[in-house]
């Protein structure tokens, strides 16, 4: 939390600067309304006018530091939920393939939208308002003092009391707020699956078990969340009862010391004001400290800071001169043996195809090349160096990969294809020629710049697949791995694809196909049975 109100420092700074004049502003009136009233009492109207005068125009300095103050805060809470999505970004760049994909989207999706609505709510909220009762308090505090030593006593001792109050409660709260935030991302976990189910639930007639849960999900996380506040309204109706027995007590005093003629007499209307602005906000103060300690398992889930810790790696590896060796290789998921004691061959410029039946490890392979799966025996090669010298981003740099199911994201096809990146018209007209992609271009009403909707739902799969061979051939990979990369393709575009790859001498291909003819199989370089 520190390190983001650190970084926007300046408008944190503003904020608590004017913040500082509004609540100074507002004890001033509390003072300057005692006098008014001790005027009344001693029936000089004109003093009163003068001390009514002084107290609008401080009332008036009071509301534009308010409006202003309000403004600077608006922008240091965009500037820091900005900084936390990115670092947040920054956080899930970071993870390996593998790290990734332990969690569903469902969750990183929570992480972007309910976890910075909870920090602005717990954290960024409180801040402010710490900072306007503790100077509030202090300035009161200060006020009380100039009114009798006494009342400052009195109300320090009571501070301590009620700071340390909420100590009782502490160790409670916190892991009531990390549960809270776990149950919430497994319900947002389990709203996404439903819906994604809906549509085959609805079709075999089990409406019942999308409903059923729905309300679970719902249930567990309104649980989780009325347990949290229950124990936080515990907390907060505790301190706030020992702050009405302080209050009574400090009223007793300033009532005793103004019959004593130690004070003045108006003392009693605006100390009170006083009196209340210290305890309640004390008992305000300690409230809002519970906040944070609820807040804390959203800010541990930050490990990375997109402008510091997190560099993007610009280094690579050298492109490939030799070949891609495996040796001995051995890969499980859990205790499932995939891959057994494989050893293959894939040499520079080479077309390769790797075919057998489904869950033979064929696309498990191209993942181990890739870098996605590190926990293999044997060892990966790239032109002898070992593959685990390399990091995950920079093996990538040299590869490109087409998965049989296709993203696409909601945008042009031009942009699916180039990623924002600018290539030159040659280049495009290549990509899109031997992609196949350049025929489909009629059919579509805005050529390159047709929207393809949201997951490329506006396209054909096999239209779906020619975009992302598109995509990888523009972006001049050496190594080019395809899963199943032209299922969704008729015989005749699957035949200009192929051909295309196969007569790049600069592309290292290997394409998984769970069949091949033999006329097709004549084509490779080398066709390795995977089973």
């Amino acid at each position: 939390m520190k390190y983001y109100l650190k970084k926007h420092w300046k408008f944190n700074f503003l904020t608590i600067l004017f913040l500082l004049i509004q609540t100074g502003s507002q004890t001033v009136v509390y003072l300057l309304d005692m006098q008014q009233f001790q005027k009344i009492i001693e029936l000089d109207f004109k003093g009163f006018m003068y001390y009514f005068m002084i107290s609008a125009i401080v009332f008036i300095i009071m509301i534009a530091a308010n409006l202003v103050a309000n403004y600077f805060q608006g922008k240091a809470v965009r500037n820091m939920n900005n900084s936390l999505r990115q670092d947040i970004a920054a956080v899930l760049i970071n993870k390996d393939h593998l790290s990734f994909h332990e969690q569903a989207s469902g969750e990183y999706l929570s992480w972007f939208t309910n976890d910075v609505s909870q920090i602005e709510k717990k954290a960024w909220g409180p801040f402010y308002n710490i900072v306007v009762v503790l100077s509030s308090t202090i300035f009161s505090v200060i006020a009380l003092f100039t009114l009798h030593w006494s009342l400052l006593v009195v109300s320090l001792i009571f501070s301590i009391i009620m700071m340390a109050a909420p100590k009782i409660f502490e160790k409670r709260i916190n892991n009531l707020g990390e549960e809270f935030a776990n149950v919430q991302a497994a319900s947002t976990d389990n709203f996404k699956e439903l819906l994604k189910g809906f549509d085959v639930l609805r079709f075999f007639s089990h409406e019942h078990r999308f409903f059923k849960g729905i309300n679970s999900a719902s249930d567990n996380m309104e649980k989780a969340g009325f347990k949290l506040s229950m124990w936080q309204t515990i907390s907060g109706d505790s301190v706030n009862l020992f702050s009405l027995f302080s209050q009574i007590a400090i009223n007793a005093l300033i009532a005793f010391l103004s019959i004593k003629g130690i004070i003045i007499q108006s003392a009693i209307s605006g100390g009170g004001n006083l009196c209340s602005t210290v305890i309640n906000g004390v008992a305000n103060l300690s409230t809002l400290r519970i906040s944070f300690y609820a807040v804390k398992p959203y800010f541990e889930k930050i490990t990375v800071h997109a402008d510091k810790d997190f560099e993007d790696d610009k280094t690579g590896m050298l492109p490939l001169h030799e070949a891609i060796t495996l040796e001995n290789v051995d890969f499980q998921y859990e205790n499932k043996p995939v891959i057994k004691n494989m050893s293959l061959n894939f040499e520079v410029g080479k077309k390769y195809a790797l075919v057998g039946p489904s869950g033979g490890g064929k696309s498990t392979l191209l993942k181990l090349i890739l870098g996605w799966l590190p926990d293999y025996k044997g060892s990966i090669r790239f032109d002898g160096k070992d593959a685990k010298e390399y990091t995950t981003k920079q093996l990538q740099k040299q590869m490109s990969y087409i998965e049989q199911d296709v993203f696409l994201f909601n945008t042009t096809i031009k942009d699916n294809i180039t990623l924002g990146e600018d290539f030159t018209d040659a280049q495009l007209k290549k990509a899109l020629h031997d992609s196949a992609l350049e025929g489909d271009l009629p059919n579509f009403e805005n050529g390159l710049d047709t929207v393809v909707g949201e997951d490329g739902n506006n396209l054909s799969g096999g239209q779906k697949q020619r975009v992302a061979l598109a995509r990888a051939l523009i972006h001049n990979r050496s190594i080019l791995l395809v899963d199943e990369g032209t299922s969704a393709l008729d015989k005749v575009n699957a035949d200009i694809v192929e051909k295309s790859l196969l007569a790049n001498p600069d592309l290292t291909l290997i394409l998984v196909s769970h069949h091949l003819s033999d006329e097709r199989k004549g084509q490779f370089d080398a066709v390795y049975e995977i089973s």
